[in-house]
């Protein structure tokens, strides 16, 4: 059912967190009491509000009573306001001017490209660490106000804003920790470059789902764009080619990526796609999420050094031959055939004669006796066989069971066979 519109976020509040909708927690500092108000007034006695308030979906479009707002979220340091119908900076500020203590803030999915942000107003997010605007198609101009405000912002999350492009701030951004622009068109590295321009402290860059094709930049220039850079995530990006996986090797701080779904990497089995990285990328600890041990790194340069080994002078890569240095020059693998074996070569033994003879595994011991009839002359009735493994300690089995298949016996060549007559 869809929410009335034109709904506060005073109003929401007294609704989602009364007593009747929110059971009151007892004990000290728990809850907040309100004195007693004029009628008609949608607060409640007390308010069972916690220190993180989710009101999404809620249909608010304005603030309401600002002295309200002020003695319930004195203690409240996160705030979600994901997916209403905020189209206006003034009234978001009249919010979050009352919450002194907030830290986190949502504001994904609201229409707030309406609407200008004056620098007055971006005052009242001082305080804030974690900005979430996801699919609020806020304007860089709204971003770059933001961040002039913001002195101690740490994480930034501009997802779905159909982003082409990307301005440049006017002042940088010391604090900026994490930046999570996934989802949006920035298709060129010129535009990428200037993200690091901007958060010269950037940890965490996750850029999945854009269309980035290529990282034209120099491996110097690269060290100073992103000096700080510990993970980055190109997921399903458009890179097609192995020059641009190596520049990653030229952020000094790299350690962890994540590369699935790219043009490069369709062409190889998922153990070849992860090996070939590993190897390329010496300096990482974490690959798609998975920790890369000593050993696992190991293995992979190995096979990188096997996998390069037979290509092209021209086209063998420059880490090859580092690996070499590392390694030396490594045999092929040996071919090994595990399948079993289908036959094999025995002797039959009966009486005094030994007689070689290649048998099929796949026969039961009945199709065997059939098969050696004509070498011992004796009807399969009245023939006994004994298995002699070479290797058996306990002397001969007896093949007792006509329907067992030769291959359960483990039968080897130059193993032995012998035939007796069943006694009368």
């Amino acid at each position: 059912m869809d929410q009335p519109s034109g709904r506060s976020f005073m109003q929401v509040l007294c609704e989602k967190y009364s007593p009747e909708n929110f059971p009151y927690r007892r004990g000290p500092g728990m809850g907040v009491h309100v004195p007693a108000t004029p009628q008609g007034s949608p607060m409640k006695d007390r308010l069972n509000l916690p220190s993180v308030l989710v009101l999404n979906s809620c249909g608010i479009t304005c603030a309401g009573d600002e002295n309200e707002i002020a003695a319930f979220c004195a203690h409240v340091s996160e705030l979600d306001l994901s997916d209403n119908k905020l189209e206006d900076w003034h009234e978001v500020s009249k919010i979050v001017s009352n919450v002194p203590h907030l830290e986190f803030l949502n504001l994904s999915s609201n229409p707030l490209s309406l609407s200008v942000l004056e620098r007055s107003c971006a005052g009242s997010f001082a305080g804030v660490r974690k900005l979430v605007l996801n699919n609020s198609k806020a304007s860089w101009e709204t971003v770059h106000t933001l961040l002039q405000e913001l002195p101690d912002l740490e994480e930034l999350f501009l997802c779905l804003n159909d982003y082409k492009t990307v301005s440049c701030s006017p002042v940088c951004c010391q604090s900026l920790k994490l930046l999570h622009i996934t989802d949006n068109n920035l298709q060129d590295w010129t535009e990428i470059r200037k993200l690091g321009i901007m958060f010269p402290s950037l940890d965490t860059l996750i850029l999945a789902n854009n269309n980035l094709t290529t990282i034209e930049e120099s491996e110097d220039s690269l060290a100073r764009l992103f000096p700080n850079l510990r993970s980055i995530n190109l997921h399903k990006s458009g890179l097609h080619c192995w020059e641009d996986i190596d520049k990653l090797n030229s952020f000094p701080k790299l350690e962890e990526v994540k590369l699935l779904g790219i043009p490069l990497l369709q062409s190889y089995t998922t153990e070849e796609r992860r090996k070939l990285l590993i190897a390329r990328l010496p300096s990482i600890t974490k690959l798609n999420g998975s920790i890369v041990a000593d050993g696992e790194r190991e293995d992979s340069e190995r096979f990188f050094i096997r996998y390069y080994m037979e290509f092209p002078e021209e086209e063998v890569p420059f880490r090859y031959h580092e690996l070499v240095t590392k390694y030396g020059k490594l045999e092929p693998l040996a071919v090994v055939d595990l399948r079993p074996q289908s036959s094999v070569k025995v002797e039959v033994h009966f009486q005094d004669k030994v007689e070689e003879m290649s048998i099929r595994l796949d026969q039961t011991v009945a199709e065997l006796k059939k098969h050696l009839k004509t070498v011992v002359q004796l009807s399969t009735s009245n023939m006994l066989l004994f298995y002699l493994d070479q290797e058996a300690p306990f002397g001969p089995e007896e093949m007792k069971y006509s329907s067992r298949a030769l291959h359960s016996y483990g039968i080897r060549d130059g193993d032995k066979i012998y035939v007796e007559p069943r006694m009368k």
